[in-house]
């Protein structure tokens, strides 16, 4: 089955996230003084972004000729993120238009992975990297193990003037992400 952004996932095949409370301590937290290298240019310190920001925070997103991680498609949530970012990019205006100010991908890549992947996708927003794992710690984010890897358990987070005001966890399917965090801005302006 084709889904709306024109890849072949086939949800209803693919284990399904459950909520382990793993994300239940993020809303309300301030955002931590962290400086993330960002596909923009530079560093974004999330703590002075003013207004609301829209953080999706995901494992990895996949490098054509580069296979992912054995047994990817068995963890759940792991598989999704170029449909995530797809269709952030092509909710983005929708977004912008609902309030936020920002939006943000973020993912433990490194940096320069995060800035091939931003390219391939032509995303209209930075990509921001959390290789050295200052914000996960920060923020005690969800993980998981992959290959070795450390991966970030993938979830939305919502903040206005540097408090998290909500979080969308777990996100499943992830193409729909995008569209359920312009109905909650669009709901909730000024929460």
């Amino acid at each position: 089955m084709t889904g709306q952004h024109g890849f072949e996932i086939e949800w209803s095949e693919l284990p399904k996230p459950v909520d382990d409370g793993a994300a239940a301590h993020l809303p309300g937290m301030v955002l931590p003084a962290v400086a993330l290298p960002s596909t923009g240019g530079g560093t974004v310190a999330l703590d002075r972004l003013p207004g609301t920001a829209v953080l999706y925070v995901y494992p990895m997103t996949g490098t054509p000729g580069v296979a992912l991680p054995e047994g990817w498609n068995d963890i759940p949530g792991a598989r999704g993120c170029t449909p995530q970012s797809c269709a952030f990019r092509d909710h983005f205006a929708d977004l912008q238009a609902a309030g936020a100010a920002h939006v943000f991908g973020i993912s433990t890549q490194s940096p320069r992975d995060q800035a091939a992947a931003a390219a391939r996708l032509h995303l209209p927003f930075p990509l921001l990297s959390d290789a050295a794992g200052a914000l996960t710690r920060a923020l005690r984010l969800p993980t998981f193990e992959a290959d070795g890897i450390t991966c970030l358990k993938r979830l939305t987070l919502i903040a206005r003037d540097g408090r998290i005001a909500t979080c969308f966890y777990p996100v499943f399917p992830p193409d729909r992400n995008a569209a359920e965090v312009e109905s909650w801005l669009k709901a909730a302006p000024n929460r």
